[in-house]
Formats: structure tokens, C-alpha cells, sequence
């Protein structure tokens, strides 16, 4: 009994010692750029990592000891560290920062301002969406059938929207978007369609608004969607937090982006004058997926002038159930074309967006604790899209990829590699790349 007793206080005080074990050869300049980055104040970096106050100093004091490397931290720290600002333990081996532009250029517009929390998530996100996208790329690279996109940064501003319409019809063999629309029951089944098109051109579009759980859900807010413009393996990521109604704006302004080579993250259409080469790119994006989706041909029937501010919400609500698409587009396609003035934009924008609050507020207090949705599963592939799956399919059964960077493309753990999988062996469109890009 005595020598089981001695074993175990030996391998208590053994673990203890491991845990104690200091991180010696860490850059703690990358403890502070890493806590900024994502977006935490001092106070809440020590909250989250939960230092407590002591004889020896404050949480803050604790942190900021680390911070200027007069402590190292343990590797039980570290590990906390890590997963708190979401980085790699290796980043903070680092000597430097990793150069910025990992989102591309900064398109958005930002109106009511985004916290540094929220602005941090989305920096993760788009880590992640960048590391998936290079290992994509390396293995269509790989692929003795490879060949590069013809239409990455094939059109320019100067060409005109109309030009730039008419490219994306003649892509995605659109000659009518009425008829599309009109064949479609909800506005997830246009979006499906419309997504099924670019994909098969070679483009991955994914849906993701959260770094896995909805505890890091990152709202509209912040971020509509992101293209990389890349002729290898160009990407389409759409906030999912979005309203359904919205994902085809998104997925043709993306697109719209790709074909121009401008690589980026995009937010909310807004109403201002700004002139600089950025605002010039995203009001051309938004303005060639207006008039794909909602061409002026389709609004001559309409007044050229409209004022009466609910008669204009009456019209919008009307074209949005039967084009399947979001209000919000509709009205900012009516200030576009000079149908409705700057201020009734902005006000029907402000209305439309605080009614998608208090839709997604009363379905999160209406949901039932034991309510079952979609099986994990069907919401993965859906998010994924065909073209990812497939690929990540096609490669791994012919031994060219491993389930550990599988599962990373896939953003799933190793195990739901073959699940996923195999429930998406019925999937639609496959063909892609051999053939079909």
C-alpha cells in the first residue's frame, strides 16, 4: 500500500514539475502582438486567461510580466495563451510579426463601428480560410492536369458594369436571371444554383461566420464576404450570420472581385461619397451584382422617382419575395438607378437591418432546447460546398492527401473526415477540374 502511495505522490509531483516547466525560447513581443491582434485589452486578455490577483501583483501585473519577458511563461500557460487569441504555439517562437495581408485589402465601410473582439475573430477566420485555400492550391499545383483560370483579373472598371455583366452571364450561362429566379422556391435555392455555377468554373465557395461554435459567431456587421483572387484556387467566403436573401449579392460582388483580381473583405453596401481607388472597386462590385441580379431592364415599368417612403418599402418587399433576393439589394439597386433618394436609402438600410436583428433574436428565444435541426453532417457539406468536398474526396482516395490535412481543409476533426464523406458521396456536380473547369 505504502509503495502505491509513494508511486503516485511521484507522479503527481512529476506532472507538476512538467506543467512548471517554463517556455524559455518564446519572443515575448509575440505575447503582446498576439493579444492585440486579437483584439484584448490588457484587463480582458488577463480575465480570459484567468490570472488572478495575489501577494505577487495583479492579473494585469501577472500578464505584463510576461508580456516584457521578465517571466516566462509555462507551457500550461502557453497552451492557454494559444487557444485564448487563437494562434499557433509556434507564432510565438517567432522573431517577428507575420507581414500583414492575410485579408487582402480592406473594402469595407463600417457604419456603427466594429470592436476589437469582433475584428479579432474575423482575423482568425480569415487565418484560417487562408491556410485551407494554400492547401488547396498546393494540390491542384500538383495535378498533372493543372491549368490556371483564364478569367482571374480579366475584366478592369474601365470596361464598364455592363461589360462585366455580360462576362459573368456568359460564365455562369445565365442569358435570363428572371427565368432562374422565377424556377426557384426560396432564396437558398437561387443562391444554390447561382453557387453551383461559379463553382464549376473552379471557384470554392464557402459559407462561414464563426470559428466553429456560435460562440464566435461574427455578425454581418463586420463582414459580408471575402474573395481571393487567385488563378489557382480562387475563394468565395460568405458570413453565413447573413440573411439567406443575401448570400446571392454576396456570392456575384465576391465574384465580381475575383474577376477583377482585387483580392479582399467586404461589408454592408453603403451610401457614400468617398472617391479613394478602394470605395471605387467595392461600389463597382456592388453595382455590377445589382444589375446582374436586378437589371435595370426589369425596373422600367417602375416610376423614375419615388417618395413616399412606406410605398417604396411596399415595392421593395414585392420585387424581393419574387426575385428571391434581399430587400436591402432592392433598395440599394433603387438609389443606385436614381429611383429613390440618398436619405430613403439610408433609412429603409437602417429599418431592414434592425428587422433582421429581431428575426434572428426571436428565432434564438423561440428554439427549443431539444429542437432537432440538420444533422452535423448535412450543415457541414452544405457550408463547404461541392467543389471543396469533392476535391478533398478525389485526393484522398487516390493517396495524394492525409486525413490530418483533410480534416484541415474541411475544417472537422480527423474522425468526421470519412462520415462527412461518405454522406456527401451523392453529391451533385462533381465533376470539377478534369473536365469540368
Amino acid at each position: 500500500m505504502n509503495l502505491g502511495l509513494g508511486y503516485l505522490v511521484e507522479v503527481y509531483v512529476g506532472s507538476a514539475r512538467k506543467a512548471m516547466k517554463r517556455a524559455n525560447n518564446i519572443n515575448p513581443a509575440m505575447l503582446v502582438w498576439a493579444r492585440e491582434t486579437a483584439g484584448y485589452t490588457l484587463e480582458e486578455a488577463a480575465g480570459k486567461l484567468r490570472l488572478f490577483s495575489s501577494g505577487k501583483g495583479t492579473a494585469e501585473d501577472k500578464l505584463r510580466a510576461l508580456e516584457a519577458g521578465d517571466v516566462k511563461p509555462t507551457r500550461q500557460q502557453l497552451m492557454k495563451i494559444s487557444e485564448a487569441y487563437r494562434r499557433p504555439l509556434t507564432a510565438f517562437y517567432r522573431n517577428n510579426p507575420p507581414p500583414k495581408g492575410e485579408r487582402g485589402e480592406d473594402f469595407r465601410t463600417l457604419q456603427g463601428g466594429v470592436s476589437r473582439q469582433e475584428d479579432g475573430l474575423l482575423e482568425a477566420l480569415l487565418r484560417d480560410i487562408r491556410v485551407r485555400q494554400d492547401l488547396v492550391k498546393s494540390l491542384l499545383e500538383d495535378d498533372e492536369d493543372f491549368e490556371t483560370l483564364p478569367f482571374i483579373g480579366a475584366v478592369t472598371i474601365h470596361q464598364g458594369i455592363s461589360h462585366s455583366v455580360d462576362y459573368i452571364r456568359q460564365l455562369l450561362g445565365v442569358d435570363d436571371v428572371v427565368s432562374l429566379q422565377h424556377g426557384k422556391r426560396t432564396p437558398d435555392e437561387f443562391f444554390s444554383d447561382l453557387r453551383n455555377r461559379v463553382e464549376a468554373l473552379g471557384v470554392f465557395v464557402v459559407l462561414a461566420g464563426n470559428l466553429g461554435s456560435h460562440h464566435s459567431n461574427i455578425s454581418e456587421r463586420v463582414f459580408r464576404g471575402f474573395a481571393i483572387s487567385d488563378e489557382i484556387a480562387p475563394f468565395i467566403v460568405i458570413n453565413d450570420q447573413d440573411a439567406k436573401a443575401a448570400r446571392s449579392f454576396t456570392l456575384i460582388h465576391e465574384f465580381a472581385h475575383i474577376l477583377l483580381g482585387a483580392s479582399g473583405v467586404s461589408a454592408t453596401p453603403v451610401a457614400d461619397a468617398r472617391t479613394d481607388p478602394l470605395a471605387i472597386v467595392e461600389r463597382f462590385c456592388n453595382d455590377v451584382a445589382g444589375e446582374f441580379l436586378l437589371p435595370e431592364s426589369t425596373l422600367s415599368r417602375l416610376p423614375s422617382t419615388i417618395s413616399e417612403l412606406d410605398i417604396i418599402e411596399t415595392i421593395v418587399a414585392d420585387i424581393s419575395s419574387r426575385r428571391k433576393i434581399s430587400e436591402a439589394m432592392v433598395a440599394y439597386r433603387f438609389w443606385r438607378t436614381g429611383r429613390i433618394s440618398v436619405e430613403a436609402y439610408r433609412e429603409l438600410a437602417s429599418r431592414f437591418a434592425a428587422r433582421w436583428q429581431r428575426l434572428k433574436q426571436q428565432a434564438r428565444e423561440e428554439r427549443q432546447p431539444d429542437q432537432r435541426g440538420p444533422s452535423y453532417y448535412t450543415v457541414r457539406k452544405h457550408k463547404l460546398g461541392n467543389a471543396l468536398i469533392e476535391l478533398v474526396n478525389r485526393t484522398l482516395r487516390a493517396n495524394e492527401l492525409t486525413h490530418t490535412k483533410a480534416a484541415k481543409m474541411l475544417g472537422v476533426s480527423t474522425s468526421s473526415v470519412e462520415p462527412l464523406l461518405r454522406r456527401s458521396s451523392g453529391m451533385e456536380n462533381t465533376m470539377f477540374r478534369s473536365g469540368g473547369r
